[in-house]
């Protein structure tokens, strides 16, 4: 396929930014989005309230996810050099140029400890010493914390951060370079190193992921044990990186970018990986609750414990949404992506709006349960189930920055790698 017939396509979304810069909106949205969250979680951290502060966690956790999901989809699909794949594989590119911004967003949390001595467990606990567990005992004291201290302190933590999102950006960097590349020159080498970085970055990308999602999450509750926690997070977030990709694809086949591109084969089997991964989602998130169900040790079974009860044995507000999970993000999805038809056009379109929808909940059920120091006959109270406008606010502003950088992205290369040995066979793809 020559580059001349990806043109059109080009230039069609051209003469639209000429009539409207959709970038520039997206970014406008996207700080005005960050500066009333960044307000939220400064306020925050001046009254001692915590809630602001995991506001700006769990907007920031919803793309991430998001973009690691991605990320793994791009490599396993460069891995399997997957046919049907290539013109889906560009769009994923752009989006991963997202990588460092999300990195620049998440610093005022690896800032707080540093900044806010005062306020520095005001998310993760085990930041301050001098902090007060639920039973009246210090952190700094906790024989559990004593044991864990040399990994869980603020300079290695915020080594973490670096390095974790290194490792992400530094596999989206090489990725995208030698895709563009192959673009301008057409060296098959660039193919052959597209394959050798993903086979390498798959297994460094997990690890990144695994101790990301048990340092930025799980950690906010220490005293619990997972082994399971890492695979939950990339369950969760393939899902949510394919309803995204699902979303994107139509969009840009609807406003010309990929029409008479991205078609129904295309479509066809982004369904079937959504509904696979729905049930692998189901499988992880079943199988964690079952071994810590079935083992009954209390420093285990006291994180769905807290998802569900109140001091007095009723129901609290979290096992409503654990229910949600069960039923509208794991039974419905499951049942209505097994339909043949559902998997093309507007039905497809909604089912991953869904996902997403509930992926939400999913975030919020799993980072913002806490056990917070209360005088009562347990020494604490559960923080409730409750939506924030802070993490709105932080929501919107991290996607208008994510929006921006694949549109941003979309304007330096072609829609498709119009030089990759299996476009054509991409393009022509029939399921």
């Amino acid at each position: 396929m020559s580059s001349e017939s990806a043109n059109p396509p080009m230039d069609a979304v051209a003469s639209v930014g000429r009539k409207r810069d959709v970038s520039l909106i997206a970014l406008v949205i996207g700080l005005i989005g960050l500066a009333l969250g960044l307000t939220g979680l400064f306020l925050g951290l001046k009254q001692g309230d915590a809630r602001p502060v995991f506001g700006w966690l769990i907007g920031l956790a919803y793309w991430i996810s998001i973009a690691v999901g991605m990320l793994f989809m791009l490599m396993i699909f460069n891995v399997f050099d997957s046919g049907w794949s290539v013109v889906l594989r560009r769009q994923l590119e752009h989006a991963l140029g997202a990588f460092k911004w999300l990195f620049v967003i998440f610093l005022p949390l690896v800032a707080i400890p540093w900044v806010f001595p005062d306020q520095a467990g005001i998310l993760w606990a085990w930041l301050d010493p001098y902090k007060i567990l639920p039973g009246g005992e210090e952190v700094g004291k906790d024989l559990l914390y004593l044991k864990k201290s040399a990994y869980l302190n603020k300079g290695f933590f915020s080594l973490r951060v670096v390095l974790f999102f290194g490792v992400w950006m530094a596999l989206a960097g090489l990725l995208r370079r030698f895709s563009f590349t192959l673009d301008k020159d057409g060296d098959p080498k660039w193919y052959q190193l597209t394959h050798n970085v993903s086979a390498a970055g798959i297994y460094l990308c997990a690890l990144a992921a695994t101790f990301g999602a048990v340092d930025w999450f799980k950690s906010v509750e220490y005293h619990w044990f997972s082994t399971m926690y890492g695979v939950w997070f990339f369950a969760e977030s393939m899902r949510a990186g394919l309803a995204a990709s699902v979303i994107l694809c139509v969009l840009l086949a609807s406003k010309g970018y990929l029409r008479d591109i991205y078609n129904d084969c295309h479509s066809y089997y982004l369904g079937c990986l959504m509904l696979a991964f729905t049930v692998f989602w189901a499988y992880i998130s079943f199988s964690q609750y079952f071994l810590v169900y079935s083992a009954n040790i209390p420093e285990e079974t006291f994180w769905y414990n807290i998802r569900e009860l109140n001091l007095d044995g009723s129901k609290n507000s979290w096992w409503w949404v654990s229910m949600a999970l069960v039923f509208l993000h794991f039974i419905f999805p499951f049942l209505y992506l097994l339909w043949y038809k559902n998997k093309f056009g507007g039905r497809i379109l909604f089912i991953s709006i869904w996902i997403l929808f509930f992926h939400f909940a999913d975030i919020y059920w799993n980072i913002l349960p806490g056990r917070v120091p209360e005088e009562n006959v347990v020494g604490y109270v559960v923080r409730p189930f409750q939506v924030h406008w802070s993490e709105v606010c932080t929501w919107i502003g991290v996607g208008g920055i994510c929006c921006w950088a694949f549109l941003s992205s979309a304007k330096q290369a072609k829609p498709i790698p119009v030089r990759d040995p299996r476009v054509l066979e991409s393009i022509q793809a029939q399921e």
